[in-house]
């Protein structure tokens, strides 16, 4: 089975919204990988509000420690499938949520996908859509955290990102 999440609270009556980077390192997105599943990353994205103005990074990395995060509850991951199960990853604000507060004492990385937007706007696209070959799927081991990072040097920009995967 597939799973979606984005950086915001599940849609209902209205749009959801897109979240500021701010100016500094920042978890836009994170989820946290159950104790008795890996997650193989299918798919990623972001969009951007506006040009940052500077070079920024979006980062797609796996990780040992949590950021503090406001948590996400069941209906804001999605299942692919609608007659499909629920989720297994770990829900709460030290697990599967959205726009970090605090990144934590991160001891250890691994950079699944990287991003960099040149200073030079106009012609620039500020969004990413981008799904893995199946065989070069990257897996994100069991009781690890995956992260969407945006680091940008302007706190005008917002972002709404996404992240899909299968649970292994």
């Amino acid at each position: 089975m597939t799973f979606k999440t984005y950086n915001g609270a599940m849609a209902t009556t209205a749009a959801i919204p897109a979240v500021a980077t701010g100016t500094t390192i920042k978890t836009m997105l994170q989820v946290a990988a159950p104790s008795t599943r890996m997650l193989q990353i299918v798919s990623w994205g972001y969009t951007l509000s506006a040009v940052p103005g500077a070079a920024a990074t979006i980062e797609l990395i796996q990780t040992d420690v949590a950021a503090t995060v406001t948590a996400h509850v069941a209906a804001g991951i999605i299942n692919t499938d609608p007659n499909g199960s629920a989720s297994l990853v770990t829900l709460g604000t030290a697990a599967t949520g959205y726009t970090a507060s605090a990144e934590g004492s991160t001891t250890a990385t691994r950079l699944l996908d990287v991003d960099q937007i040149p200073s030079t706007a106009g012609e620039v696209l500020v969004n990413n859509d981008y799904q893995f070959v199946f065989d070069e799927r990257p897996v994100v081991a069991a009781s690890k955290f995956l992260r969407v990072r945006a680091t940008t040097p302007s706190a005008g920009v917002n972002m709404l990102c996404w992240v899909s995967w299968s649970e292994i």
